[in-house]
């Protein structure tokens, strides 16, 4: 099969609906020509249906990133699948409610929040790294940290943990030919957007602000984004944050 990720083996993690940006990556990687694994967590027997809804059905391994012994045997579960990976797709956050309140939130909300969303990024790279031998590309999601966003309060504290995370894993890994990059997406009316309060108001911005337009329904720009960040056409981009929002990110006040 032809396709700028043939012959590529990818760990797609965090698809739940086929309305996320994972869904979409998986998808897209799987019609550039790889072989898609998913990972989920919890509701198990719903991703297990999406990963039907995928071009080519995909394996399905169980990962709660905040647990060790998920992560100890990972790369074992994998090879059940395939015999190695060439990429990797970090699509996890989290943030109990007591996160979305800044001022009021406890240290057990906010370490979960950095925990799930930022440290994960680390020890789910670290646990893949025996099966990438030669290197290969991680490729995680944020949304812009640069900026304190209505309502996103400890999740923005997260995500820019997160967007840190990510620098540090890049100059650790970069003499393993492991690029590390994140993809900075728009909002978008997915399962996660509805767990935070506001979610309208803060997306609101995006109907007014962005050059070229966002959809709010539409993952598969941000799905493209990731897929091209998996790809060998940036074989010394490391460390790098790619924007797939509509250009919001550049607009001034």
């Amino acid at each position: 099969m032809s396709g700028i990720l043939a012959g590529k083996r990818i760990l797609v993690t965090g698809v739940l609906t086929d309305g996320s940006i994972a869904f979409h990556a998986a998808k897209v990687a799987q019609e550039e020509g790889a072989e898609v694994v998913l990972t989920g967590y919890g509701r198990m027997s719903l991703v297990q249906r999406i990963a039907k809804r995928l071009p080519k059905e995909a394996p399905v391994i169980e990962l709660d990133v905040t647990d060790q012994e998920h992560l100890d045997s990972l790369a074992e579960r994998v090879t059940e699948h395939v015999d190695g990976l060439d990429g990797i797709v970090h699509s996890i956050a989290f943030g109990p409610q007591g996160a979305f309140n800044f001022l009021e939130a406890s240290w057990e909300d906010v370490g979960t929040a950095v925990h799930v969303s930022a440290y994960s990024l680390k020890s789910l790279t670290t646990a893949c790294l025996p099966l990438m031998p030669r290197g290969g590309s991680v490729v995680g999601l944020t949304f812009d940290a640069q900026i304190a966003w209505p309502k996103y309060d400890w999740m923005g504290v997260a995500k820019a943990a997160l967007e840190s995370t990510n620098r540090y894993l890049a100059r650790d890994l970069g003499a393993r030919n492991v690029r590390c990059n994140l993809v900075s997406a728009g909002p978008l009316k997915s399962m996660a957007a509805k767990s935070i309060p506001g979610f309208e108001e803060l997306a609101d911005v995006w109907n007014h602000r962005a050059p070229i337009g966002w959809d709010l329904t539409d993952p598969d720009p941000a799905g493209r984004g990731v897929v091209g960040l998996l790809s060998d056409f940036f074989p010394k981009t490391t460390g790098e944050i790619v924007h797939v929002d509509g250009g919001v990110h550049m607009m001034g006040a």
